[in-house]
């Protein structure tokens, strides 16, 4: 039998792994802003070669002088410009989360968790990333998911009522007390611990979600066992 000293270093040896795994994964607000820039970047590029083409062709026609010079010059300035701020993404608000489709919910909790985390300790940003991750996960899983089902229900209030509640309630803490212990525990600590268990009940909710998928293709994979091996045999 594992002794107690097993037991510990068990745990922390758990704890360093999803450390390390989040650590790996970009987080999911960073992995979207990183995306936005990419197509942001990919539309300058097209506009200005654009440009570049529409003033070499009509070049080849008419001389287009100095003037049509600095014309080109002003249309890639302003395209570039243009391009770089706009269109601009909607900021989710809080008060939005209750009134999301259930399908939408886990996007829109994670774009305000991103918008949240740096206000945010470090340990309790590293769970933030780590419960980005699982709404990415959940989030195509709800979308045949009836929102008449108690599962909805408990999903709708973990992620759209819960979570937010918890992050808040937090925010309303002086800064300078966030760190003074209160009944043995830090406000800074007692938001992390919240945020560790919203992770894993998001975790096992995906799970249960999965579970009927994964049935589903135990069951189709033994039929195929049972029909082509039948088959073959015969």
């Amino acid at each position: 039998m594992a002794g107690p000293s097993e037991d510990t270093l068990s745990q922390a040896g758990q704890a360093l792994r999803l450390q390390r795994e989040r650590r790996a994964v970009p987080a999911p607000g960073a992995r979207k802003a990183a995306g936005k820039l990419g197509k942001r970047l990919a539309n300058i590029a097209v506009a200005d070669a654009a440009i570049l083409i529409a003033a070499l062709v009509i070049g080849w026609i008419v001389p287009i002088g100095m003037g049509g010079f600095l014309l080109m010059i002003a249309a890639l300035i302003v395209a570039t410009v243009a391009l770089a701020i706009f269109p601009r993404e909607p900021v989710v608000r809080l008060e939005q989360l209750p009134e999301a489709p259930l399908k939408l919910l886990p996007q829109r909790t994670a774009s305000w968790l991103h918008t949240q985390r740096p206000a945010l300790p470090p340990a309790a940003r590293s769970l933030v990333d780590g419960i980005g991750v699982r709404l990415e996960t959940l989030s195509p899983q709800l979308a045949g998911l009836d929102e008449r089902e108690p599962a909805a229900a408990e999903i709708r209030k973990l992620v759209g009522e819960q979570l937010p509640e918890l992050l808040k309630g937090y925010e309303r803490v002086p800064a300078p007390l966030r760190g003074v212990a209160r009944n043995g525990r830090t406000p800074d600590q007692q938001l992390a611990d919240g945020l560790a268990v919203i992770e894993q009940e998001i975790g096992e909710m995906s799970t249960q979600l999965a579970q009927g998928d994964l049935d589903n293709l135990q069951t189709r994979q033994r039929f195929l066992e049972i029909r082509y091996r039948d088959d073959g045999q015969g």
